[in-house]
């Protein structure tokens, strides 16, 4: 089993604390002979229909000295999930968490939005000292 990020604990409760009922921890997929671990699943009643929405979502903490090299890690991990997402569990949509400090120190950089204009990445910002989930961005 791979190792939790820092946070994981801290974003899962957010969701939880968002509306959100864990239902994986980790989301266990297979696709050809390669199993993959996405740190979690959730759904949520929406709507009057009371559909579910399912999400998974890759907890990262880009606490490394260089954030480029998080994010780089962090995007190829991301694009390989919606891949086997797709194969496995099409229903459910995927989210990359980041903390609030990373996303407005970083995400901001013109490479970064070059690079999602190009790979388009929904995010959860969390913030990772009133651990709340802050923005939705799809």
């Amino acid at each position: 089993m791979s190792r939790k990020d820092i946070f994981h604990d801290l974003v899962k409760d957010a969701l939880t604390q968002d509306g959100w009922t864990i239902s994986d921890d980790p989301l266990y997929l297979s696709i050809g002979n390669l199993n993959i671990q996405i740190d979690l699943g959730a759904e949520c009643l929406i709507g009057a229909e009371k559909d579910h929405q399912k999400i998974a979502v890759e907890v990262k903490s880009f606490l490394r000295a260089s954030k480029i090299t998080d994010f780089y890690g962090a995007l190829g991990q991301y694009l390989s999930y919606k891949i086997a997402l797709e194969e496995n569990e099409p229903e459910r949509i995927l989210y990359l968490a980041v903390p609030d400090s990373t996303y407005q120190s970083l995400f901001g950089e013109v490479l970064i939005q070059k690079v999602l204009q190009n790979y388009p990445v929904k995010l959860v910002v969390y913030d990772e000292v009133t651990e709340v989930i802050k923005l939705w961005i799809n």
